[in-house]
């Protein structure tokens, strides 16, 4: 990774939403929070717990928490493991609560590694109003940190990310961090989401967006959710294999680009349907432009795939 500087470019979407946004494990359950192994659990070697407000550690099944944090400050997430240990916690202190530090095990989180695209350890990324972005792989020289760190948080005042998070004392061991309390709505649909039920969680956000049009988070999160529920129970092999089968059937090929998306291949999903678009008749056109719009509401529109698709779609569509 370079040390080029952030822009409203970098600031894109989730990679993987079925692996940053899904339920938590059952306790006592494998990589669940206190299960023996777990990142954070008492006795677990090289996963320390949560210090308090500013850094915290996560796993694949809490990390949907992190998302929510990252609407109030831009959150640096460090992935370490095989010999290496988190590192910037003492730095990350230092900015007094405009930025949050995540550490996170790549060894015990193989889908927000997979989410992220860690090649390496250590490799630290960037979360800001529910997008990461890639920032490092290998650890940078501390001068360039603070580069990096301080066009992150011009990128979050950028995007109204402006938030303070409490400093203070370590929590003691064991104890909850403290966080920014949800908007009713956007708090109901992550408690749904966590439960599983997408249909509640699909219902809230449009209350909450009948509420605030200009909600974005609830635009992007009624977009993630929708397309959650549309993949669920559903089996990859069935799907592709339904597609391949039926070129030319809209409602397949919708099918399949909602588990491109999920996967991280936006631009399969893109070019998947913008090919099938002239062929359709006017219903399944608007279904396919319909479907393009969530995407580019989940993938946020400085994404330069984005941009290219909808200079591809406004062509197909005049």
């Amino acid at each position: 990774m370079t040390n080029a500087p952030l822009s409203g470019a970098n600031l894109r979407g989730a990679v993987d939403l079925s692996s940053l946004v899904r339920p938590p494990a059952p306790p006592g359950a494998p990589g669940a929070a206190g299960a023996p192994g777990a990142p954070g659990a008492a006795g677990a070697a090289g996963a320390p717990a949560a210090s308090g407000p500013i850094v915290r550690s996560a796993n694949d099944a809490s990390f949907t928490e992190v998302l929510d944090l990252s609407a109030s400050v831009p959150v640096i997430v460090e992935f370490y493991g095989q010999g290496s240990e988190p590192t910037l916690g003492a730095l990350i202190e230092q900015y007094g609560g405009r930025i949050a530090l995540v550490t996170v095990d790549a060894t015990t989180s193989p889908q927000l590694v997979q989410a992220f695209q860690v090649q390496q350890v250590p490799t630290v990324a960037g979360v800001v109003g529910g997008r990461p972005i890639q920032l490092s792989a290998g650890m940078l020289a501390e001068p360039e940190l603070r580069d990096v760190l301080e066009q992150l948080l011009q990128l979050a005042a950028q995007n109204g990310v402006t938030g303070i998070l409490p400093a203070g004392e370590p929590a003691a061991e064991g104890a909850e961090p403290a966080e920014e309390p949800l908007p009713p709505h956007h708090q109901e649909a992550y408690d749904a989401i966590t439960a599983g039920d997408f249909a509640t969680a699909v219902k809230e956000y449009q209350l909450a967006i009948a509420q605030n049009p200009r909600d974005q988070l609830a635009v992007a999160g009624l977009a993630q959710v929708s397309l959650l529920a549309r993949l669920d129970g559903l089996t990859a092999d069935e799907m592709r294999q339904a597609a391949a089968s039926a070129p030319d059937d809209a409602a397949a090929q919708l099918a399949v680009a909602d588990l491109d998306v999920s996967e991280g291949h936006l631009d399969d999903a893109f070019g998947r349907l913008l090919d099938l678009f002239s062929t359709l008749d006017a219903a399944d056109k608007n279904l396919v432009r319909t479907r393009l719009l969530e995407y580019f509401e989940i993938a946020g529109a400085d994404d330069p795939r984005v941009v290219a698709a909808r200079r591809r779609l406004t062509g197909l569509l005049y």
